[in-house]
C-alpha cells in the first residue's frame, strides 16, 4: 500500500493543503492532479491514487486556495480571479520540487492547466485534459441541451428553480440528483461514497464567485471564458479524455481537441464527467498509457 504524505505551502498568507501519494519506481514521474470547481475539491478524484500502487508513479493531489483542506475565512469577490489559481500552480510545484511531472486536470482543473500551460509549460512532460472546455458557451449550450432528454416535469422543474434561484424544493432536488447522475458523477446522491460526500461537503465559496449557482447558467467571473486562441499556442503533448455521457459531451471536447496541436482523444463509454468514480480502471488505463510514452 503506498504511503500517504500531508504537506501545507505557504501561499497569499494561508496555506495550500497537498497530498503526496507514493514515490516514483525507477523511469516514472509524477503525476500532478488538478480538481475541478473552482471551489470544489481533490476527494472526488481520489481513485487516481490507485495509480501509486498499480503503475509504481507518485500521485500528487492539492486543494485549490478556498475550499477543502485549504479553505480560508471569507474573502471579497476580487481575491478570486484566474491569476490566484494559476500562481497557486506554481507555487505548489515548488514548494514540493516537483520540476519534471506529468499534469491532469479535470473540469476546471483541465482550464487551469490550460492556462498554466499557455504561460510556463518547464517540467511538464504530458498533460491530460478531463473534460474541460475552451469554450464556456458552448458548454452551456450542451449542457441544456441534455437537459431536454429528462423528464418533462423535471426539465419544468430545473427551469423554475433557475428563474427563482430556489434550488431547494424536492422536485428541484430530485432533477438536479438525475441530470447528476446521467452526466456528472454517474450516481445519485444517496449512493455516493465518502469520498464524494466531502468533496461535496468541502466546496468552497469561491464557487459561486467563479461560477454560480448551477451548471446551466454561468453567473460568475468564467461567464467570458474562452481560451481558443491561447490554446492554439500550447505545446506539451495533451491528451483529452471524456466520457459518452459526460455533460463535456463529444461537441464541447472536440472543440478543444480541434485546436490544440497534436492532441489525443480518449473517449470512455458509458462515463460521465467524473469518469474515475464509475469507470476508474479504464480512466487510470487511459492516462497511464497516454503519460507513459513521455517519460
Amino acid at each position: 500500500m503506498a504511503e500517504i504524505r500531508e504537506e501545507y505551502v505557504d501561499y497569499k498568507g494561508f496555506k495550500t493543503y497537498c497530498k503526496i501519494v507514493g514515490e516514483n519506481q525507477p523511469g516514472k514521474k509524477t503525476l500532478l492532479i488538478l480538481h475541478g470547481g473552482p471551489g470544489c475539491t481533490h476527494n472526488y478524484l481520489l481513485p487516481y491514487a490507485e495509480m501509486a500502487d498499480r503503475y509504481g508513479r507518485q500521485i500528487v493531489f492539492y486543494d485549490q486556495i478556498g475550499c477543502g483542506k485549504s479553505n480560508i475565512p471569507h474573502q471579497e469577490d476580487d481575491f478570486y480571479n484566474y491569476d490566484l489559481w494559476v500562481e497557486e500552480f506554481y507555487a505548489v510545484r515548488e514548494a514540493l520540487g516537483l520540476t519534471d511531472i506529468h499534469l491532469f486536470g479535470n473540469s476546471w482543473g483541465g482550464m487551469l492547466g490550460m492556462l498554466c500551460m499557455m504561460k510556463d509549460d518547464s517540467g511538464v512532460n504530458s498533460f491530460v485534459i478531463n473534460s474541460s472546455p475552451v469554450r464556456i458557451a458552448t458548454w452551456l449550450e450542451e449542457a441544456n441541451r441534455l437537459i431536454k432528454y429528462m423528464p418533462q416535469e423535471m426539465q419544468d422543474a430545473i427551469a423554475e428553480a433557475e428563474r427563482t434561484g430556489n434550488y431547494d424544493t424536492p422536485v428541484a432536488k430530485a432533477a438536479y440528483d438525475e441530470y447528476y447522475k446521467r452526466h456528472v458523477t454517474g450516481l445519485y446522491e444517496k449512493d455516493y461514497p465518502q469520498y464524494l460526500i466531502d468533496e461535496v461537503e468541502g466546496t468552497g465559496e469561491c464557487y459561486m464567485v467563479m461560477q454560480g449557482a448551477s451548471e446551466f447558467v454561468v453567473t460568475g467571473k468564467m461567464r467570458d471564458w474562452d481560451v481558443r486562441e491561447g490554446v492554439k499556442n500550447i505545446k506539451v503533448p495533451c491528451m483529452a479524455l471524456s466520457g459518452t455521457d459526460d455533460e463535456g459531451t463529444p461537441l464541447v471536447i472536440k472543440e478543444g481537441v480541434d485546436l490544440i496541436p497534436g492532441c489525443e482523444w480518449t473517449l470512455i463509454a458509458g462515463a460521465p464527467h467524473m469518469s474515475c468514480v464509475t469507470h476508474p480502471d479504464e480512466s487510470m488505463e487511459a492516462v497511464e498509457n497516454f503519460i507513459s510514452r513521455f517519460e
